[in-house]
């Protein structure tokens, strides 16, 4: 059986979501990352609360896309990823950290100073240029193993070889092999979440990794870096 990539649907918000918080449930670092984002009963009512904001999300943003896989088979929706795709270069004010809205007081303060790393290592990496960024995906549990995490890893791949633009990963330890085997380098730069903030017996380590397009010619991340963000003098397209 094979999976396809496709847009999500309004009608899609309960279940993308169903799956995005089923899979970070069953992940060391997602379940963490729910109980810092989500610190409440994550139960019926927050669930309705929660899509309408959704919803609310997607009148306003203009960057940001919501995929979904679906097994062709059975037509079942079995995973979903979240992508800011940057296809023009964007002002200080365009890429403002807003924060943690939802959330007040202690846990705002602990939920920022988790994200707002994530941020502060985007703007130092990439600042206002082009790029792709996938932050999230998520496989149904019960779907693990059906390789359809590839499959949006692929899209997001092929959508930057045609835009001629980096895909960008803050990759979860559990995943970072995945993503080196699609050919994703393992950047330097890294963040380390401390204990005392997560509420662990230990640090835990977040592997930032890059995919360049091939219109690259095989420069690195760390080339292009250090050679100031050259222009790449082609690009492949459909």
């Amino acid at each position: 059986m094979s999976q396809v990539v496709l847009p999500a649907l309004i009608p899609d918000i309960p279940r993308i979501y169903e799956i995005y918080f089923n899979a970070f449930r069953a992940d060391k670092m997602g379940a963490l990352m729910l109980q810092i984002l989500f610190p409440g009963t994550i139960d019926e009512e927050f669930l309705k609360a929660h899509a309408a904001g959704t919803l609310s999300y997607w009148h306003i943003s203009n960057c940001q896309y919501t995929l979904k896989v679906v097994d062709t088979a059975s037509g079942e929706t079995i995973g979903m990823g979240l992508g800011d795709v940057y296809m023009h270069e964007r002002s200080e004010e365009e890429r403002a950290n807003h924060g943690v809205p939802w959330l007040e007081g202690e846990q705002r303060e602990r939920a920022e100073k988790v994200l707002n790393p994530l941020w502060e290592v985007r703007e130092k990496l990439f600042g206002g240029r082009r790029y792709i960024y996938c932050h999230v995906i998520a496989i149904d549990p019960q779907h693990q193993g059906r390789k359809a995490g590839a499959v949006i890893v692929q899209w997001g791949i092929d959508l930057g070889e045609r835009a001629g633009v980096p895909v960008y990963f803050e990759s979860s330890p559990s995943t970072v092999g995945l993503y080196k085997k699609m050919g994703f380098e393992v950047l330097e730069e890294q963040i380390v979440h401390e204990a005392a903030l997560l509420g662990t017996d230990e640090d835990i380590v977040v592997p930032l990794m890059v995919k360049m397009p091939s219109c690259a010619m095989g420069m690195t991340f760390k080339q292009w870096r250090e050679e100031g963000y050259p222009e790449f003098t082609r690009v492949n397209r459909l």
